[in-house]
């Protein structure tokens, strides 16, 4: 980085050269992360309802403790509200939404279709992302697409930025998009997860979130070798947190998510507790203050799963906005 601000912090940041090439920044989170400010972006419980007061009513406990709100796409494999409706909603009450978008519903088509016209609706924060096995869902028989997978789906949402669809045929008014794409730090081995970062931020990756962080240790290992390949200049690296309700999840998230590190000791410390989950949240503030510290990280990514009320106080108890309002530059 050019230079460094307080906590690590760096002031000049990989999306500082979208903003060179655009007139302005896209979103307001492009606009945090351009400002070098470190950013705060949390997951919305996507709601099994068409009433858009219930998505305001699931945003609520994030707004203004966060940049930016991500709008899952299918999690699990089951229905919930559309990423885009619910997108819209958020953008159109004066919010950031990050639409996640998968590639396992959809075909290029209709990939192509809903990123122009997530644009024209007013939201311009992507992340791609592969998808969940539909054997995961309540809807294990249905027909998973595939047609393009995570880097590709990168691919294709620069190229219509670009100002053309994949085959070739001009847009006369391309989408702006501040393109996001997913990183596990955590998973070994070290170098090969650094060239799929590399090889996304290549096709238009311009920030990833990770996946959750319960390892300071691996975190500096994976973001040493970033900075050192300079990939932290070239794409806002936002850390995944979230607060642990119990030992027992603990264990079930060690054993059953890829790439979720939890060390024994951390397991320890929620077993002896005479207060589980108070005990993860003050662990999580633990964890967003260390990681506010590591060289390159740009912000944290927050999946509070059943636990969207303590965000605000999770933000807050651990100072990583440094003074500043969310959402603002």
């Amino acid at each position: 980085m050019a230079a460094e601000g307080e906590g690590g912090m760096n002031m000049s940041h990989p999306a500082a050269e979208a903003s060179a090439r655009e007139v302005a920044p896209s979103s307001r989170l492009e606009e945090v992360l351009s400002a070098g400010r470190f950013a705060v972006t949390a997951e919305m419980a996507s709601p099994d309802s068409s009433n858009p007061e219930d998505v305001l009513a699931n945003i609520a406990p994030l707004v203004g403790h966060v940049d930016a709100i991500n709008v899952t796409d299918g999690s699990g494999a089951n229905a919930h509200i559309a990423s885009l409706a619910a997108s819209a909603i958020i953008a159109r009450a004066g919010h950031t939404p990050v639409m996640q978008m998968t590639c396992r519903d959809r075909n290029r088509i209709a990939i192509q279709a809903d990123l122009v016209g997530a644009a024209a609706l007013g939201i311009n924060t992507l992340l791609c992302l592969g998808g969940d096995d539909v054997k995961a869902g309540d809807h294990p028989d249905a027909k998973p697409v595939f047609d393009l997978d995570g880097t590709s789906l990168i691919k294709a949402a620069r190229t219509l930025c670009d100002g053309q669809y994949l085959s070739g045929r001009k847009l006369t008014h391309p989408p702006r998009l501040f393109i996001g794409a997913p990183e596990n730090p955590f998973m070994a081995p070290l170098e090969g997860r650094l060239e799929k970062l590399k090889a996304r931020i290549e096709v238009g990756a311009q920030f990833v979130q990770t996946q959750f962080c319960f390892d300071i240790a691996l975190l500096r290992q994976f973001m040493t070798r970033a900075v050192e390949l300079g990939l932290d200049r070239r794409c806002s690296i936002l850390v995944g947190v979230g607060p642990l309700a119990s030992a027992r999840t603990a264990r079930w998230m060690r054993s059953n998510i890829p790439g979720v590190h939890i060390p024994d000791a951390t397991i320890e410390r929620m077993e002896t507790s005479a207060d589980p989950a108070a005990e993860g949240r003050r662990i999580c503030v633990e964890m967003m203050q260390q990681i506010r510290e590591v060289k390159g990280v740009a912000g944290v990514h927050i999946m509070a799963i059943r636990q969207e009320r303590w965000i605000g106080e999770l933000v807050q108890s651990s100072g990583v906005l440094g003074g500043r309002r969310a959402g603002a530059a």
